[in-house]
């Protein structure tokens, strides 16, 4: 993947040919993300834009024949918060901003792919029906699964986007630190820790939406972005203080893909680092 990058570093119109190749792929999208994500961090704003709104027109001819806005989405989510760091230079402030890229795609969404939305609700209906006919026939007892709302969907895929936007940006700044500044990626990400008072208020702003009802608990999911990320960020930087191995971290990734207990827990560290912080106990009194 590093020589990915570095084939499109090398001219502009090689970063050009990959991200256009790319964008109009439902499956490589990501690969357009990461590469706008790239330059805007190497070569700045008007060179990184030039190379996104290419990258979009295949993306968006694809939105329009297909429907799947994915694609555009997810470059777009990944050129902001490569901006967001280019001008912050702070991996903190990038990831809470993943839940302002969450909620403008959620809104987004909303506002002009209603029919997409209802239309995906009607096919989640008919397939829970289609499982509650079957366990009736076979004499269990149905599932009652209940088909999620538009505006339900509306929150789940606006919360993907931002997640998988701030693992298209992690992409880009591994690919420049692999290229420029080796070993620079993992440093600022194990550091990276969101203010006490911010965990705080985005864990309670986000407890506060999901109590509204089952519609809006994806919306409130979208505001535990920035705490999963930091997670995350505590988890490696524990590893490395352990001098565990990158196999213990699969093990953590996999769990918390699998198992919804893995994600709340995730978060309940991150509260509890809030209060405790961990590594300045893992590194020493004299040190941050």
């Amino acid at each position: 993947m590093v020589g990915l990058a570095r084939f499109a570093m090398e001219g502009r119109f090689r970063a050009l040919l990959l991200a256009v190749a790319t964008s109009g792929s439902l499956l490589f999208a990501w690969i357009a993300a990461a590469l706008a994500g790239l330059v805007i961090l190497r070569k700045g704003y008007g060179e990184g834009l030039w190379l996104t709104l290419w990258a979009l027109l295949p993306a968006t001819i694809v939105a329009r024949v297909t429907g799947d806005s994915s694609g555009l989405a997810l470059i777009i989510g990944a050129a902001v918060l490569a901006m967001v760091l280019r001008g912050s230079v702070s991996m903190t402030l990038t990831a809470l901003a993943t839940t302002a890229v969450a909620l403008l795609t959620a809104g987004s969404l909303l506002l002009f792919s209603q029919p997409m939305l209802d239309e995906l609700s009607r096919l989640f209906a008919e397939f829970f029906a289609s499982l509650d006919s079957q366990a009736q026939s076979s004499g269990g007892v149905p599932l009652g699964l209940e088909p999620p709302s538009s505006l339900q969907l509306a929150g789940m895929m606006g919360t993907a986007n931002g997640a998988l936007s701030y693992l298209c940006l992690a992409l880009a700044r591994y690919w420049q630190a692999a290229l420029y500044n080796p070993g620079g990626f993992g440093d600022e990400f194990r550091a990276l820790r969101i203010p006490p008072a911010m965990v705080w208020g985005l864990a309670l702003a986000a407890l506060g939406i999901m109590s509204l009802g089952l519609d809006w608990r994806s919306w409130g999911a979208a505001l535990l972005l920035p705490l999963t990320v930091a997670g995350f960020a505590l988890l490696h930087a524990r590893a490395r203080y352990r001098g565990q191995s990158s196999f213990w971290m699969g093990g953590i990734y996999t769990a918390w893909l699998v198992f919804d207990a893995a994600k709340l827990a995730l978060v309940g560290l991150v509260l509890v680092d809030a209060l405790m912080n961990f590594r300045q106990r893992w590194n020493g009194p004299s040190q941050e």
